[in-house]
This record gives C-alpha cells, sequence and structure tokens, in this order.
C-alpha cells in the first residue's frame, strides 16, 4: 500500500470528455487522459484492503491492488507485466468495459470506487509506448495444431495463450480483418482500429497465423477443419439478434442495431459492405429499442450521421438514479446510467412496449407505444405515438448462429442455445471441440469473453499436452 491515508486525502477524478458539441463531427476516441502525476494520485486511493473485493468483482481477476501500488510508485513496467499476466488486452477493457470491479471497491461502500479503469488503460498505454511489450515467443514448439474459430476477444485471448505454449495456431475469422466485434461493432468513438491492429502485430509476431475472410461451414468444411487439426477452439460469439415480430415489422427502415454499427464501421475503414442499401440516420428521425450498451452505440453513431432526433425506448421500468450501496454492493448494481452517447443529444423513455409499426408506401413511420406498470402490464389508455424515419434493434442477442458451422460439427446445446460446455473443461460434446465466450456462455463482457479464451487455452494444451503451465 503506497499512500496510507490516500483514501482519506484524495477525491476520486477520472478521465473527462470532449465537449459533446465538438466530439460529434467526428469518430475519434475524445476521452482526455489524466496527467501521470493525477494518474498517480488516484492509485494512491487504493486502500490495499484486507479482502479485495475488487479482484472477485473482475472476471479476468486483475491484481489491482497490486499494481495500483506499482503506479503509486513509478514503477510503470512492472505495473505492466503485472496487469498483463492476467489481462491480454487492457486497452480494449481499460476502454470499453463497464469496470465491475469499480463496483466492487471496498472504498465503494463509504465514498467513490477507486479509477480502476483508467488506471489500467493508462498502464498500457504507456507500455506500448514505450516499447515494453513483446512478443512473447515460445522457446520449443509442441508439434500440436489448433484452430481457433472467431477471432473476437475470446478467440483472440485463446489463440494467443496457445501460441506461446507452442502451438501452431491458426485463427479464422468470416470477415475480412481479425477482431470480431471490436472492430466491426463496437464504434470508432470509443474504440479505435488502430489499437486491435497494434495488438495483432503482436500476435502474429508470436506465431498466431489470420486467415481473414473465411467463414468456416461454408467456405471451409466443417468436417475437414475438425480432420486437419488436433484441436478446435468455437469462438464466435452470440450472433443471432432478438427480434420484434409484431405488426409493421416487415416495412423498410427497420434494422438490426448490428446492421446498422456494422456499416458504418465498414465505412471508416474503407472496406467494403457485405450488406445491402446503406443505412444512415443523417436527416431522419432515429427510435433505438433497448437500453443497453449497443443501444447506446446506436445513439452516439446517429448524431454523428446528422440525425434530426433520437429516442430510446427500454421496456423496463427506469431504474434508482443511486444504487443502494449497503444492499448490492460488491455486486453490480442497477441504477440509471448515462452514458457518453445520451449526453450527445438523445432522449430516453422507460416502461415502454411498442405494439405496432406504422407506414407509408412500405416505409416506417411511427412506433405504436403503450407505457407498462410495475408489473410490467399494460397501463390503460397509455397508448401514443413516436415519428420515426428509422428503427434500431438493440435489444441484445439470443445465441450463437447454429446455422453452418454449429449443425455440422453436431455439438450439443444448453437449454438458452448456446454451446453446451462447462467451466472446468471447456469441451463440447464433439470430440476435439472446445468452445469458449459468448458462443458458451451467451452474450456478456469483453472482461468475460478474455477470461473465458484464457481458461479454454489453458484446458486445451492439458488435453492435447496431458498438463499445462498456462494460468487459468
Amino acid at each position: 500500500m503506497g499512500k496510507v491515508t490516500g483514501f482519506l486525502e484524495i477525491d476520486r477524478r477520472d478521465r473527462r470528455y470532449e465537449p459533446a458539441s465538438d466530439r460529434v463531427r467526428h469518430y475519434r476516441e475524445f476521452m482526455i487522459p489524466l496527467s501521470e502525476e493525477a494518474t498517480r494520485d488516484q492509485a494512491a486511493r487504493c486502500m490495499s484492503c484486507g479482502v479485495p473485493f475488487c479482484h472477485t468483482g473482475c472476471p479476468v481477476n486483475n491484481q489491482i491492488p497490486d499494481w495500483n501500488d506499482l503506479v503509486y510508485h513509478s514503477d510503470w513496467e512492472e505495473a505492466s507485466r503485472n496487469l498483463h499476466s492476467t489481462n491480454n488486452f487492457p486497452e480494449f477493457t481499460g476502454r470499453i468495459c463497464p469496470a465491475p470491479c469499480e463496483a466492487a471497491c471496498t472504498l465503494n461502500l463509504i465514498d467513490s470506487p477507486v479509477t480502476i479503469k483508467t488506471i489500467e488503460c493508462a498502464i498500457v498505454d504507456r507500455a506500448f509506448a514505450n516499447g515494453w511489450l513483446k512478443p512473447e515467443i515460445a522457446p520449443r514448439k509442441t508439434g500440436k495444431r489448433v484452430a481457433v474459430v472467431g477471432s473476437g476477444p475470446a478467440g483472440l485471448a485463446c489463440a494467443q495463450q496457445l501460441a506461446r505454449a507452442g502451438h501452431e495456431v491458426h485463427l479464422f475469422e468470416k470477415n475480412l480483418k481479425p477482431g470480431g466485434l471490436l472492430r466491426y461493432g463496437i464504434p470508432d468513438f470509443k474504440l479505435e482500429k488502430h489499437l486491435i491492429d497494434r495488438r495483432m502485430r503482436q500476435l502474429a509476431a508470436e506465431g498466431v497465423e489470420f486467415h481473414g475472410g473465411v467463414n468456416v461451414g461454408v467456405d471451409l468444411a466443417a468436417e475437414k477443419l475438425v480432420a486437419q487439426y488436433d484441436a478446435v477452439v468455437l469462438a464466435g460469439g452470440a450472433e443471432k439478434p432478438r427480434d420484434l415480430p409484431i405488426p409493421g415489422r416487415d416495412l423498410s427502415g427497420i434494422h438490426f442495431a448490428m446492421e446498422f454499427l456494422t456499416q458504418q464501421n465498414r465505412r471508416l475503414a474503407r472496406e467494403p459492405s457485405t450488406a445491402g442499401d446503406p443505412i444512415l440516420a443523417t436527416g431522419k428521425h432515429v427510435v433505438v429499442i433497448g437500453g443497453g450498451d449497443t443501444g447506446s452505440d446506436c445513439i452516439g453513431t446517429s448524431a454523428r450521421q446528422g440525425a434530426v432526433s433520437i429516442m430510446q425506448l427500454e421496456i423496463m421500468p427506469q431504474p434508482p438514479e443511486k444504487e443502494n450501496k449497503l444492499l448490492t454492493w460488491p455486486n453490480w448494481p442497477l441504477k440509471l446510467r448515462t452514458s457518453s452517447s445520451h449526453e450527445e443529444g438523445a432522449k430516453r423513455d422507460f416502461a415502454v412496449l411498442t405494439k405496432e409499426f406504422i407506414g407509408e408506401n412500405g416505409v416506417v413511420k411511427k412506433l405504436r407505444c403503450v407505457h407498462l406498470d410495475a408489473q410490467m402490464q399494460e397501463v390503460v389508455n397509455s397508448s401514443f405515438d413516436i415519428e420515426a424515419d428509422l428503427v434500431l434493434f438493440a435489444m441484445g442477442f439470443v445465441s450463437p448462429t447454429h446455422e453452418g458451422l454449429l449443425e455440422k460439427l453436431g455439438v450439443n446445446f444448453d437449454p438458452r442455445g448456446n454451446v453446451a460446455a462447462d467451466t472446468e473443461s471447456y469441451k463440447s460434446s464433439t470430440e476435439k471441440v472446445f468452445a469458449c465466450g459468448d458462443m458458451r456462455r451467451g452474450q456478456s463482457l469483453v472482461v468475460w469473453a478474455i477470461r473465458e479464451g484464457r481458461q479454454a487455452a489453458h484446458n486445451v494444451d492439458r488435453y492435447l499436452m496431458g498438463t499445462t503451465t498456462l494460468p487459468r
């Protein structure tokens, strides 16, 4: 513990944003980092408590008090080594993770939590800037070949760990470039894609072979893949979006969020679009159905495209502005969360059920909605209409896509439609085939995907070699 009285003397201070009027004019990241001195002060707030609940709040079990202490003492290189011992990609989690570790911070019981996410991001950015993150090339090769299908955070973490164990790792991605939803789903203003490219260069130097534009199960037979490799890891994510099958669903102008977000990311990257007509919010009244992070991403993107108005609808009641910490800590609390995108001009309405889409000449023009009571029943005479030229579904994902690869492999599914595999072995019901990330656990966070990829790599290495030194 660097400064014993730090949490008593120093107030929480976090990164700031560029003004909304400036940042909606571009797609670059707009977070303003803390100075080195301010970051050290924030690290000094860590109490190094006897039972650090931040460890349990963090799915990858980051050793948070340890690297806070190292940052306080300006030992940034050792802080980076410590951080990377549990997290393969802190530059991603330091930008887009909702930070359940901060909710679990002991200081959060009586005060504001330590700015763990900000410190994490500062450590990895400094490590890259100083050239400390060299490729970790395996000293010997095992002669075993592993195929990882899907290059989101789970697939990337799994591939990197297995390459470092000495296996020949081939990473298959149906899109042109690796990254999964990190690259094609999350907007650039939250995660600039050169950060992904930078990390991919490290993976390539460590021996990971990337196969972009290969849709396994379509372009490459699933049976052939299993026959050619000693192990196959399924890390393709949960891609089947939740739909809203109500009257008017077939009208033009109604799209899933990922269709909209992926198009914009491809546009910025100057990649050819694989979808149909361009989906643009320019000059339109936009309605986003769904109140989570994906909905927030749709809002920020719509604002940058020049939407006339943006309304976000959430079926659940409005949560309280502040959580009851004594009741919820150290678990993730239910409370009203206002993102940077919300601050850019969106309106929100809660406890709203969309009943019908109304159109003209085959194009959506309105939503007919009702309000719900606390029992999720329709409130009498609460019907109202919302003007809409573009409707985006951001209601989450129900499962991985079964058609193609998964059906041809013959894997079993759990009751929610995910690939059935436990967290002890990560083995599917098909020999040699493992599963991890959202494809196994369902829609979740980037940090959970990294954890699952690392744990799956541990079990694949043990399966291939009989023993393993890879951490779980």
